[in-house]
């Protein structure tokens, strides 16, 4: 799973639409912790009066009705970040220090550095492609 870190990061640069299977954290102290599930079964997206909001569904054992979309930080999946970078993905390779990939140019190839796992190394290449050129990386956020 991609770190939380990482996930912020691009929280702010990458056009979030949740659906079922999506993961998320909430980042406040007291339930930082849990990564939730969206999901019609237990973490349900509402859209009312044009605001959306997510409803935990009476199987969640706290008290949490509902929160803003925008109060949540999105933990996209490794097949998500390989799809958000497209086709200058050239490869995944495991090295003893962890995980590394393989950008295609222009102008010439990025290696990123080792990561402790594939979802933050595919976070790291999505992030120096965003770096170089935002437009790069089309809203890809909801296909599946």
């Amino acid at each position: 799973m991609i770190s939380r870190e990482l996930a912020g990061r691009l929280s702010d640069r990458l056009t979030w639409k949740p659906a079922n299977g999506d993961l998320f954290f909430i980042p406040r102290p007291e339930i930082s912790d849990s990564v939730f599930l969206v999901s019609d079964m237990v973490v349900e997206l509402i859209v009312r009066d044009g605001q959306r909001r997510f409803h935990f569904n009476g199987t969640v054992e706290w008290a949490l009705d509902s929160v803003e979309v925008g109060e949540v930080v999105w933990l996209p999946r490794e097949d998500q970040l390989r799809d958000l970078i497209g086709d200058r993905f050239v490869s995944l390779d495991r090295t003893g220090d962890g995980y590394l990939v393989t950008l295609s140019g222009p102008p010439r190839a990025f290696h990123t550095p080792a990561q402790p796992s594939a979802a933050d190394a595919y976070a790291i290449a999505l992030l120096h492609l965003l770096d170089q050129d935002p437009s790069a990386v089309p809203d890809r956020s909801t296909e599946r």
